[in-house]
């Protein structure tokens, strides 16, 4: 009985999270994007409700936005982005599939270590291939993951029409962040 006790301590203190923890997720990630142009109104919006799940052993990556939930400063803008450019009655949901390359949940600190996320972006019935940095570190018992990169909405087949297409930017700056937990 004390034997066990001691191998059940010492699996306890010298394992790490990561030994039983297979996967990590979050349902509150968050995304925003700014497709803003100078000497006019800011394109910019939030989604704070963003799904991830990140397997530690594989390094396998997705994430998941409804489209209808990025919020704007301005509910008119929303609501064209939802209806004219996003179609988000039909192409309710945005999509990221992948592998963080050379990935080692054993590496892993309280400093960022930077990792190489390739997979495909799947938005607007439209998948490509994603190849992005991902910066990754131990917070507690949590994983903290972010990433910034750029898309071009016509890679997309969204199409913003001639009258505003000086007010928005040809290239939108993502940035996402997660703060992933045990499931």
């Amino acid at each position: 009985m004390k034997r066990s006790y001691f191998i059940l301590i010492c699996m306890l203190l010298c394992g790490s999270w990561n030994h039983y923890a297979q996967k990590v997720a979050t349902k509150s990630g968050v995304i925003t994007f700014e497709a803003s142009v100078a000497s006019f109104e800011e394109v910019k919006a939030t989604h704070a409700n963003v799904s991830a799940i990140l397997n530690t052993e594989t390094g396998s990556f997705a994430s998941l936005a409804l489209v209808n939930g990025f919020r704007f400063k301005v509910a008119l803008m929303e609501e064209h982005f939802n209806e004219n450019y996003m179609e988000s009655a039909t192409y309710s949901k945005a999509t990221v599939k992948g592998v963080l390359e050379d990935f080692n949940s054993e590496s892993l600190t309280s400093d960022f270590t930077s990792y190489n996320l390739k997979g495909t972006i799947e938005m607007h019935g439209v998948e490509n291939e994603l190849n992005v940095p991902v910066r990754i570190k131990l917070d507690g018992d949590a994983l903290i993951v972010e990433t910034n990169f750029e898309l071009k909405p016509e890679d997309f087949d969204i199409e913003i029409p001639s009258v505003v297409a000086n007010k928005i930017a040809q290239t939108v700056v993502v940035n996402a962040q997660y703060t992933l937990n045990k499931l």
